[in-house]
């Protein structure tokens, strides 16, 4: 089975930029800007950028979206939107 990973999508300082969470390595995460604008990125400009990477959405797969707060503990402070759906190495 291939192995299995988590891409997440967030807006950070007006831009979007997507990543793929990569644990117990000291690699570089492999991201891609997916430019600004207050426009969410669409699925399929998303899974382009995805595929750049080296990756594709595994079968079935869907995004998911959490709130977090652009500052710990303060539920006063700008609500930030992360997405993450579930990603696999693309193959050839």
């Amino acid at each position: 089975m291939a192995a299995m990973f988590t891409a997440q999508m967030a807006r950070r300082r007006g831009r979007w930029r997507l990543y793929v969470v990569l644990l117990n390595t000291r690699a570089a995460w492999p991201q891609r800007d997916l430019g600004g604008g207050a426009a969410v990125p669409t699925v399929q400009e998303r899974s382009r950028a995805l595929n750049a990477l080296g990756y594709a959405l595994t079968d079935g797969a869907q995004w998911e979206w959490i709130e977090d707060s652009a500052t710990f503990d303060d539920p006063s402070s700008a609500v930030l939107l992360i997405a993450s759906v579930t990603v696999r190495e693309a193959t050839e």
